[in-house]
């Protein structure tokens, strides 16, 4: 347990007193435990996929898509997946340290705009509050959870685990994930930033073109790591075999 709480002190939350009993308590049912903004300031991205009514995983789809766009587009070090013990997944982003509430508002809403992944961001969505996977989502009975991204397909129509995840595993996805530094924010930011409308079509610069294969979806880890290399960024992606104890 005291390794589950310091990766995700390490990663999502901001130390305060009294956090670290309430994580533990949290982990065994006993609390409850929500990412949110505090004084307009935040230190994590938490992006919703939910299933959709085809029937199709194409809200996996969608978030390998995104996955992929980060880290080969922008140079981000890889994010946590989680299913919500409901609806769908959850891309987790982890910030070096806090920045405004209304930049990562920002950040969201061009994202989506120049991508189209997911759900649109509401007005509110970088304050939105999210429970800390793992815990039991009361309204389906199921677990949610961190899970490993190479077996996030299983997880499309059934996104929520019948029991409790060991502790341990849960420990294992995320160890070894890095933060967005504020640099690198900054430069994403800037770079989602809209063409003028007074700049003619022919003059804008062309969208990138989607990376070849998925990062997530289809491709071993073997053609990931060589994909990357390519490009000359170094993947991080210990967290797709949790380590042995």
């Amino acid at each position: 347990m005291e390794k589950l709480i310091s990766e995700l002190l390490r990663l999502y939350l901001t130390p305060q007193d009294g956090l670290r009993e309430r994580l533990a308590a949290h982990l065994l049912g006993q609390d409850a435990v929500a990412v949110q903004a505090a004084n307009g300031m935040t230190r994590v991205l938490v992006i919703p996929f939910d299933m959709q009514n085809d029937g199709t995983d194409a809200h996996w789809a969608a978030l390998c898509e995104l996955a992929s766009t980060l880290q080969v587009q922008f140079g981000f070090p890889a994010p946590a997946v989680s299913v919500s013990g409901a609806v769908g997944y959850r891309l987790w982003l982890s910030l070096a340290a806090p920045v405004p509430v209304a930049d990562v508002q920002q950040f969201l809403e061009r994202l989506h705009g120049a991508h189209g992944f997911g759900l649109k961001p509401g007005p509110g969505a970088a304050a939105s509050p999210h429970a800390m996977p793992p815990c039991l989502n009361a309204a389906s009975g199921k677990w949610a959870a961190f899970i490993n991204p190479g077996m996030g397909a299983s997880f499309a129509d059934e996104p929520g685990l019948e029991v409790a995840p060991p502790l341990a595993a849960q420990a294992a996805f995320l160890d070894g994930l890095e933060s967005i530094s504020l640099a690198q924010f900054g430069q994403a930011l800037h770079a989602l930033e809209p063409v003028s409308e007074s700049i003619a079509p022919e003059a804008r610069p062309a969208a990138s073109a989607p990376a070849e294969g998925l990062l997530l979806r289809d491709a071993t880890l073997e053609d990931i790591i060589a994909h990357l290399h390519a490009k000359n960024i170094e993947p991080t992606f210990r967290h797709l075999i949790p380590r042995t104890a």
